[in-house]
């Protein structure tokens, strides 16, 4: 069995003072049945991870450079989050491929050099509503998971599915929309990585609240969510991590 995953993006919001939200959170989640990982701004980590230690809550970083160190102002390198106490990286978010124009192999060599670092990469998928209404979207996140996944992916890689047009939106697809995905990216991974897909986790992620949580959580082959806006505040983000606990959970 996979053990489950709530992990929050913080995106780039915060500040010292919100850090009593994860204070919060870690007294109300003492000993979650899943895994719980959130991942703030860059200058939050060492703050965080001080507020999370003796915790189970892991803390992680939102992407790193491709390369190890060097001339590159204002870019982070993996071993600096690595050092700085996080433990996961998000990468290839529908964010930094929009803003930043990541492409996939990019993020692969941005994975690549977050597992040389010893940190657990977060890799994210997702169509946008223009590929969805072509019927592209198997397409799209089989491309996407072919280019940005590297070779070097184990059992600890984390695959996030977030349609684009669910994030932030108040949409979220259908039920068996994310089962279709969701299945596709599993047998994807089995083709790939053989046994070693079995250990993959993979979140669902787009408008995850409090309200929907259970509900996407039992569909087949979802792992956890990987959360934006409702993981800012311990009471949503906590009681996603208890709808993740919940027995009919997958």
């Amino acid at each position: 069995m996979r053990r489950r995953l709530a992990a929050g993006n913080w995106k780039m919001n915060g500040s010292r003072a919100a850090l009593a939200e994860v204070a919060a959170l870690v007294a109300a989640h003492p000993a979650p049945t899943c895994d719980v990982l959130l991942c703030p701004p860059a200058t939050h980590i060492v703050w965080m991870s001080e507020v999370t230690s003796g915790s189970p809550i892991d803390v992680g970083g939102q992407d790193c450079h491709p390369n190890a160190s060097g001339a590159h102002t204002g870019d982070i390198a993996a071993a600096m989050l690595k050092d700085a106490g996080a433990s996961h990286v998000i990468l290839g978010h529908s964010e930094r491929r929009a803003d930043h124009g990541e492409t996939d192999d990019l993020i692969r060599a941005k994975a690549e050099t977050a597992i040389a670092a010893g940190l657990t990469p977060v890799i994210c998928l997702g169509e946008t509503l223009a590929q969805r209404d072509a019927g592209e979207t198997l397409a799209v996140v089989g491309r996407q998971l072919a280019g940005s996944v590297p070779d070097s992916a184990g059992a600890r890689t984390i695959i996030a599915y977030e349609p684009v047009w669910a994030i932030g939106t108040g949409r979220t697809p259908t039920l068996e929309q994310i089962a279709e995905v969701h299945a596709f990216l599993r047998g994807g991974l089995r083709q790939r990585f053989g046994a070693a897909a079995e250990g993959m986790r993979l979140l669902y992620g787009g408008s995850v609240k409090p309200e929907n949580a259970g509900q996407i959580f039992a569909v087949p082959d979802v792992d956890g969510a990987l959360v934006g806006g409702a993981s800012l505040k311990a009471a949503d983000f906590g009681a996603i991590i208890t709808a993740l606990e919940a027995p009919d959970a997958t």
